[in-house]
Protein backbone atom coordinates (compact mmCIF):
# COMPACT_ATOMS: atom_id res chain seq x y z
CA UNK A 1 0.00 0.00 0.00
CA UNK A 2 3.02 1.77 -0.73
CA UNK A 3 1.01 4.21 -3.43
CA UNK A 4 -1.75 5.41 -0.95
CA UNK A 5 1.28 7.39 1.21
CA UNK A 6 2.76 8.21 -2.44
CA UNK A 7 -0.98 9.76 -3.69
CA UNK A 8 -1.61 11.42 -0.13
CA UNK A 9 2.15 12.78 -0.24
CA UNK A 10 1.32 14.35 -3.40
CA UNK A 11 -1.90 15.63 -2.87
CA UNK A 12 -0.49 17.23 0.30
CA UNK A 13 2.23 18.66 -1.79
CA UNK A 14 -0.19 20.30 -3.76
CA UNK A 15 -2.76 21.54 -1.35
CA UNK A 16 0.37 23.25 0.15
CA UNK A 17 1.61 24.60 -3.15
CA UNK A 18 -2.06 26.34 -3.52
CA UNK A 19 -2.80 27.62 -0.72
CA UNK A 20 0.70 29.01 -0.28
CA UNK A 21 -0.03 30.37 -3.83
CA UNK A 22 -3.36 32.26 -2.37
CA UNK A 23 -1.57 33.63 0.46
CA UNK A 24 0.70 35.26 -1.55
CA UNK A 25 -1.89 36.39 -3.91
CA UNK A 26 -3.83 37.89 -1.05
CA UNK A 27 -0.90 39.88 0.77
CA UNK A 28 0.18 41.60 -2.55
CA UNK A 29 -3.24 43.06 -2.85
CA UNK A 30 -3.54 44.08 0.45
CA UNK A 31 -0.25 45.50 0.33
CA UNK A 32 -1.16 47.06 -2.88
CA UNK A 33 -4.90 48.16 -0.78
CA UNK A 34 -2.98 49.95 1.65
CA UNK A 35 -0.42 51.68 -0.39
CA UNK A 36 -3.29 53.28 -2.78
CA UNK A 37 -5.22 54.10 1.23
CA UNK A 38 -2.26 56.00 2.12
CA UNK A 39 -2.17 57.96 -0.84
CA UNK A 40 -5.50 59.17 -0.77
CA UNK A 41 -5.20 60.14 2.79
CA UNK A 42 -1.79 62.68 1.64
Amino acid sequence: MWYLAWMLGVLLACSLGIINALWYEQVEANENAEGIDEDQHS
